[in-house]
């Protein structure tokens, strides 16, 4: 009985670090930088609902995915900064690491039909199989609603909403915006927000600029 008590208040002051660091956050008058230089940290917003079908016709929601940490990337892949992190697996990778720690890592394409990026269901399920694209699922925003909601300017671009429903990071998948296939990164963004937000930190950076191709949105 004492060790079933144990757990139990272990689970509970597990959620009760996780809705601290995940909620909402004020700007307090003694906030310090988040980095040498930066601005105050601000409040967090909330992440925009969205409904999108996936690849094999069911809708997606950010509601069924509430409590549980959320990747959205924004992906052309037609685009050279997109190949650059799929040609050698590396974006896959990330995928599949991410999503066995039991993260929902959601592939979005807001190319316009016809525009470059934009494919038929069963060329996308044709795709992911030959790139072992690791995705929870791959959203298919053809009419550019959800990308348009969260404000997604370039493929890649990248949000991570933590379980509360709030935007915890956004921006640039890492610190190398070059399309040559032979550059390195030094640092990659998603995954140090993953990290400090799984550890119950606060992340060192909460937004970058993204960089890329242009979203192919109908207009």
């Amino acid at each position: 009985m004492k060790k079933t008590s144990w757990f139990v208040s272990a689970a509970l002051a597990s959620l009760a670090t996780l809705a601290a660091v995940c909620a909402p956050r004020p700007v307090r008058a003694d906030d310090k930088p988040a980095a040498p230089g930066g601005e105050p940290k601000k409040e967090r917003p909330a992440a925009p609902a969205f409904k999108v079908k996936d690849v094999d016709g069911k809708e997606r929601t950010l509601e069924e995915f509430k409590g549980k940490w959320v990747v959205l990337e924004w992906t052309n892949l037609g685009c050279p900064f997109v190949k650059k992190h799929y040609d050698p697996g590396t974006m896959q990778a990330l995928q599949k690491t991410w999503t066995d720690k039991g993260v929902v890592w959601l592939s979005v394409c807001s190319s316009a039909p016809g525009k470059q990026g934009s494919m038929e269901p069963d060329a996308w399920k044709q795709a992911i199989a030959e790139k072992k694209i690791a995705s929870t699922a791959v959203l298919l925003d053809g009419d550019g609603t959800m990308g348009h909601a969260y404000g997604a300017r370039t493929t890649p671009h990248l949000w991570v909403v933590c379980p509360k429903g709030t935007i915890w990071y956004t921006g640039a998948i890492d610190d190398n915006p070059s399309n040559a296939p032979e550059s390195k990164a030094t640092r990659n963004y998603v995954v140090e927000a993953l990290e400090a937000g799984l550890a119950g930190k606060e992340p060192e950076v909460t937004e970058t600029k993204p960089y890329g191709c242009s979203v192919k949105y109908a207009k």
